[in-house]
């Protein structure tokens, strides 16, 4: 096996990665397995849940999930500086770290899975019609009735908290299976909210493995596949398109010569692309998304870079997968998710660990922002891109992923 940059990766060293067979979206969109319309009818069901969520998270304005976008103006003139580098256009950053009820851009994915297998559940046993208030699904007779299923997932950390968390509040009782990467925090808050969490000596895959294999001998259990599942991808695309009426109220225009440049953390690869696969549905070719990885996780970079998808992990190029970004902290990528990526993601880069903290400071030090550590890794990109794209029209978004959640004692570690 051998293709351009291998050997860097080997290496561990920080790359930019440009994916020679992205081809026009309008060339490719009607050959994916997830549609326009597909990701409309997520969107149609989160409203549907909107008068449930507003009742049992008040705190969820409108009961609808999303984050706000913030110009960070003072953070972009302190990269330039402290890179040496002229970075072309505007900065502005996702606040997916403020999404409420889980805090990360798993909250996306993991509550729109749930929420969707609670409605089939309940449509199917005749306690719920598409017309009904869903605030009724509040009530004890429907926790008592969730009360008899189980879900289960495998996670690094905050696709755990999302699913924990919103499952718990629906009535399922929940097993989270953590591998060894997730932070001792986040394991601690899901038992605060009454959910099992399974702790593993070894990677995410593992985790992942053994929740699959557990879920499967329960008839009554539901297994959320973070590698495999559509549903997941979905509820993230809706976080994709939904950012196109937010730009245009900030007065942001984007189209060909106004082009938007995305760099999202990536791990597993559904949340990244989820939103990627979103905002490619909004913007076509005038969006161009790059993943952000580990130096020791590279993982869907691999795949893709090597065409291999799943069938390669990080360990299989000599590298160990330990990164304080836990939920990176990947080896094999989701083939689901790298085979829609294949033609349609712009590129990939990877960033060293002690920058994660840099720009975590940095960040917090210019605008006061607090982000988890794996919620920086995209900011290596517009250094990155600048280098290729010397154009001041572009608008370069950084996806932030998580951290309004983490313990204040931690976070003052970290600042």
């Amino acid at each position: 096996m051998d293709f351009p940059l291998l050997n860097e990766l080997k290496a561990a060293k920080e790359i930019i990665w440009y994916n020679d067979n992205y081809t026009s979206f309008d060339e490719v969109k009607d050959g994916l397995p997830v549609s326009l319309d597909d990701v409309l009818e997520a969107e149609n069901r989160l409203k549907r849940f909107s008068p449930y969520i507003k009742k049992v998270f008040p705190e969820v304005i409108d009961g609808i999930i999303e984050s706000p976008i913030s110009k960070i103006d003072k953070m972009k003139s302190r990269m330039g500086n402290e890179y040496n580098k002229n970075i072309y256009g505007r900065l502005i950053l996702k606040r997916d770290d403020l999404l409420p009820i889980a805090g990360s851009i798993k909250a996306r994915g993991g509550i729109y899975e749930v929420l969707k297998h609670a409605e089939t559940l309940a449509i199917d046993n005749g306690l719920l019609k598409l017309e009904d208030d869903y605030s009724i699904l509040a009530d004890d007779n429907f926790k008592k009735f969730f009360s008899t299923y189980t879900i289960q997932v495998g996670s690094t950390g905050n696709l755990g908290l999302s699913i924990g968390t919103i499952s718990a509040k629906v009535g399922f009782n929940v097993i989270v299976h953590m591998s060894q990467d997730a932070k001792q925090w986040k394991k601690d808050l899901l038992r605060s909210k009454g959910v099992k969490v399974v702790e593993y000596t070894s990677d995410y895959s593992k985790a992942v493995e053994e929740g699959r294999a557990l879920s499967d001998k329960d008839p009554k259990s539901y297994f959320i596949d973070d590698e495999n599942s559509k549903d997941l991808f979905m509820g993230y695309a809706v976080g994709g398109m939904r950012t196109k009426k937010q730009l245009e109220d900030m007065g942001i225009v984007i189209d060909k010569e106004h082009p938007l440049f995305v760099y999202l953390p990536c791990g597993v690869g559904g949340g990244p692309g989820g939103v990627a696969y979103g905002l490619k549905l909004m913007y076509g070719d005038n969006v161009r998304c790059f993943f952000a990885e580990p130096t020791h996780s590279p993982a869907m970079l691999l795949g893709l870079a090597s065409g291999l998808h799943d069938k390669i992990s990080v360990e299989d190029i000599g590298l160990d997968n330990k990164t304080d970004a836990d939920g990176l902290a990947v080896g094999r990528p989701s083939s689901f998710v790298g085979k829609i990526m294949d033609k349609t993601l712009t590129g990939a880069f990877t960033i060293d660990d002690y920058r994660l903290y840099d720009f975590l400071k940095s960040l917090y030090e210019e605008e006061k922002i607090f982000l988890e550590p794996s919620a920086l890794a995209g900011f290596l990109g517009p250094i990155f891109t600048s280098e290729k794209y010397k154009d001041e029209n572009i608008t370069h978004m950084c996806w932030g992923t998580g951290g309004s959640l983490v313990p204040e004692d931690i976070r003052m570690q970290l600042i």
